[in-house]
């Protein structure tokens, strides 16, 4: 019996048992594991999809899903890295008014029309910039052979959250882009992601990965790099506040930017210079005309 048990994954003590003295039948397991079965999840409000497929304790209040596909994939490099990188990050918080003030001229630029523009964009092109003044940033640790390998190309990975979990696609070659091709990369990218239709060819090869923590109204954290590659910015919430311009107190838009790199490859210096050179076109993107 308590093999049948073990089998079908079922704690024998949440059985009330019919045999004599309250003893557990095969019967009473049998109609246990029936009893679960026939609970797809727990009935709390907003409780859908992801609980489907899982097995419900008896009084409701917990449920088991088996870890499949993706996000069994996500967890296993997630650990992989965070376990294998030593991870450091920097935190800058920047005044952002000019990016967004461009933003809403791109808005109504006739260039742009029908495009979905959100500051991510504009952090992408800002995190471009920074990889081409300092290419050392793109690069990953090969472990086999104790070796750097710094890549010529930037495959820019957008940290998406979907049903299926985690995932980080990436746009190939986006060092390669005009804003515009980038805005219209970036569209496809989430929009075949919140699909479920990202391949294994877009999720792989990425060099550099921005994760917008900010989509969620989080102001910052300390992202876990994707594995194979050297660091991640993570984006902030932008949120008007007062800010001190010039000795003066005013209002303005903020964010705060986290790069979390790896230490083995990457010095505090260079994560520095990189998260430094993101902000200062964030906060003045006509600094991106003087570096082109």
């Amino acid at each position: 019996m308590r093999k049948l048990a073990r089998d079908l994954g079922i704690d024998l003590t949440a059985i009330a048992g019919s045999g004599p003295g309250g003893i557990v039948t095969r019967d009473d397991v049998l109609a246990h594991q029936e009893a679960m079965n026939a609970q797809d999840y727990a009935l709390y409000p907003g409780d859908e999809a992801w609980l489907v497929g899982g097995k419900v304790s008896p009084d409701g209040r917990r449920t088991r899903v088996p870890v499949r596909s993706v996000r069994k994939r996500t967890a296993q490099a997630m650990v992989s890295s965070a376990f294998t990188a030593p991870h450091v990050s920097v935190t800058h918080t920047v005044d952002v008014t000019r990016t967004m003030e461009l933003l809403a001229r791109l808005k109504n630029d006739r260039e742009f029309a029908g495009l979905r523009l959100t500051p991510l964009l504009l952090v992408m092109k800002a995190l471009l910039f920074a990889v081409h003044r300092h290419p050392e940033i793109n690069a990953s640790w090969d472990e086999d052979t104790q070796e750097i390998v710094y890549k010529h190309y930037v495959n820019m990975g957008i940290a998406a959250s979907t049903p299926r979990g985690l995932v980080v696609p990436n746009i190939k070659d986006a060092h390669k882009l005009s804003l515009k091709e980038l805005a219209l990369r970036l569209a496809e990218l989430v929009e075949t992601a919140r699909a479920g239709k990202a391949s294994l060819a877009d999720m792989t090869d990425g060099t550099i990965t921005i994760t917008n923590v900010g989509a969620f109204g989080i102001d910052t954290g300390t992202p876990i790099l994707n594995p194979g590659e050297a660091a991640i910015l993570a984006f902030g919430a932008v949120r008007e506040q007062p800010w001190v311009r010039d000795g003066e107190l005013v209002p303005a838009h903020v964010t705060t930017l986290t790069l979390s790199f790896d230490h083995r490859l990457v010095d505090g210096e260079l994560g520095a210079l990189v998260l430094r050179d993101v902000c200062t076109i964030l906060e003045d993107p006509a600094q991106a005309l003087v570096w082109s």
